[in-house]
């Protein structure tokens, strides 16, 4: 994957981007759905960071990161990057305690909304984002009662997705391969030590092959698919295609709780895969950093 990432163009990268964004959508709202399940018994919190302790030591055997040689403002960006993470869990995860998983999956995607029309450089690159922007809110269809906790959980947690999705591509630069990932993850599952270790006594062994999953599916999966995403097509890009997580919330809603699609749903659909679409192909025209290999470890 390296040779694909480090040459060619940039088309044919922000193709296999949208690819890796695709499953890293699909992974989130089903560990998210999966984890869920353990809400009322352990909190959100804590489920969020029994996960998280889960896929960083998944991350740690299998990267094995160097600790030393980084300099002050490479730790500056892993930390910033492990605490989005951190916030952006335990926020998302409060969120879908009080709302349907696709109504917080679009107050989710108003993070990277944000980033991707502040990136834009001409009216045409911020309609893109607004176009899907427009389908996330069709096929979450909002209305009824208004969670207050779950909207505030929401925006907290689209904030934090903000502010992950352009540190994935300034750590990305900084490191060589997933090495400056596990190091974040490593940082976020710290942080989320105080709700994860009061409540890992009270886990069982089917909670925890649960968090097992849920952290290396949600978290080590779709963070490395991202994290790739980024440096393959920029952060501009992957923020736009991340609007397919409502996307995954309607369609993992519909074949696991047999719910129906109408048809402004079927019409949002259409608005968010048309949106992700065209920021994918007119990624040609963006300059992207090469990825690092393997070999450029120091």
């Amino acid at each position: 994957m390296n040779d694909l990432t480090g040459a060619g163009p940039a088309r044919t990268r922000a193709l296999l981007g949208a690819g890796l964004v695709l499953v890293s959508c699909l992974s989130v709202q089903a560990s998210a759905a999966l984890a869920s399940t353990l809400f009322d018994r352990l909190g959100a919190p804590a489920v969020a960071g029994l996960r998280q302790l889960c896929a960083a030591l998944v991350l740690m055997v299998l990267v094995r990161p160097r600790v030393r040689g980084h300099t002050r403002q490479e730790w500056a960006g892993m930390v910033v990057y492990g605490a989005a993470m951190a916030v952006m869990n335990v926020a998302y995860y409060g969120a879908v305690g009080h709302l349907p998983l696709g109504v917080a999956a679009t107050l989710l995607f108003l993070g990277p909304f944000v980033v991707a029309v502040a990136s834009a450089r001409t009216w045409r690159e911020a309609l893109l984002p607004a176009v899907g922007l427009v389908g996330v809110v069709l096929v979450t269809e909002p209305g009824g009662t208004v969670a207050w906790a779950g909207i505030a959980f929401g925006l907290l947690s689209a904030l934090a997705l903000a502010c992950y999705t352009v540190f994935a591509q300034r750590v990305g630069r900084a490191s060589s391969g997933l090495e400056g990932l596990a190091v974040s993850v490593g940082i976020s599952a710290m942080l989320l030590l105080p709700f994860s270790l009061p409540a890992a006594p009270s886990a069982n062994g089917s909670d925890w092959g649960l968090v097992a999953v849920s952290g290396i599916v949600g978290v080590a999966l779709a963070f490395t698919l991202d994290f790739r995403a980024v440096k393959m097509a920029g952060a501009r890009v992957v923020a736009t295609l991340f609007s397919l997580d409502p996307l995954m919330g309607a369609l993992i809603g519909a074949l696991a709780l047999a719910e129906s699609l109408s048809a402004p749903v079927l019409v949002g659909m259409g608005l968010i895969v048309s949106a992700g679409a065209a920021a994918t192909w007119r990624a040609e025209r963006l300059p992207v950093s090469p990825m690092p290999s393997s070999t450029d470890r120091s």
